[in-house]
């Protein structure tokens, strides 16, 4: 079964501890943060467990038909996915009580002071229809 873990800015239930976003961490403490997830990913992809995995950019819009001619665009004001989402991993394992377990250690990736950052990640389990699949 395949999941979905994101990985948030913000967001979820409140969090554990009350950290600086990472833009205010030193760089050492981004450095540290990175690498666990790195070291993470690379466990995974070894046990055959990672399908595939990004960091988002922050930079995006809000896109949709308009009928005829260039699709609108827009930047807000209202919170947008960009704002929320960092990132995302798919994996693939045997269970969703392996997928709790996995996306519980990926929520313990260090922050400032290298202390788990505990945050919360969002678990969805992905359906197995595929838009290229033929039906």
């Amino acid at each position: 079964m395949k999941y979905l873990l994101l990985k948030h800015y913000r967001g979820g239930p409140k969090p554990a501890h009350d950290y600086a976003p990472m833009d205010q961490w030193t760089p050492e403490e981004v450095d540290a943060h990175v690498q666990y997830m790195r070291d993470f990913a690379v466990r995974l992809q070894e046990t055959g467990e990672l399908v595939d995995e990004r960091a988002l950019s922050p930079e995006g819009a809000f896109i949709r038909s308009d009928g005829e001619g260039r699709p609108p665009v827009t930047d807000g004001p209202f919170v947008e996915t960009k704002d929320l989402i960092a990132g995302w991993m798919v994996i693939d394992v045997e269970s969703w009580d392996r997928a709790v377990e996995l996306a519980g250690e990926l929520s313990a990736a260090p922050g400032p002071g290298g202390r788990p950052i505990q945050e919360w990640l969002e678990v969805r389990p992905l359906l197995t229809m595929s838009l290229t699949d033929p039906e």
